[in-house]
């Protein structure tokens, strides 16, 4: 079961029956099921201080995920900085709704075991992002 917080800012997220029929069918796609998963919309600084304290990392970032899955079922928690995904829309020329469910979706795709600290790795992650985000309308 995916289910939606806010930490530190008045976002309110719409979008929760689509969103849960998409992560099942991205979950299911890669053969695996949908455990639970809290999706956590937060501020820049909320992200900031769950980086440091958890992380030891003192930097901003769009979003942190913390993998409690086991087997093939996903389970997890998503924290994400509406602010940074504010400005990553801005900077990259795309619509907040869009940059929200790539975020969105790039932290399921950790969960189910993709990574992105090499150059090969990055770009898998972002053929898969882009391969679910244009699967969205369609579930």
């Amino acid at each position: 079961m995916v289910t939606y917080f806010a930490e530190d800012t008045s976002f309110v997220f719409k979008e929760k029956r689509l969103t849960n029929r998409w992560l099942k069918f991205v979950a299911e796609s890669e053969t695996k099921r949908l455990g639970d998963i809290s999706v956590i919309f937060c501020s820049d600084n909320y992200i900031l201080d769950v980086n440091i304290k958890y992380l030891q990392h003192d930097y901003y970032t769009d979003i942190i995920t913390f993998d409690y899955c086991e087997g093939n079922r996903l389970s997890g928690d998503l924290f994400i900085s509406i602010d940074s995904v504010r400005e990553n829309a801005a900077f990259y020329g795309v619509e907040f709704a869009d940059e929200l469910n790539r975020v969105i979706v790039h932290g399921l795709l950790h969960l189910i075991g993709y990574d992105d600290h090499t150059e090969e790795d990055i770009a898998v992650m972002r053929a898969k992002e882009n391969y679910y985000l244009s699967q969205r309308p369609l579930v």
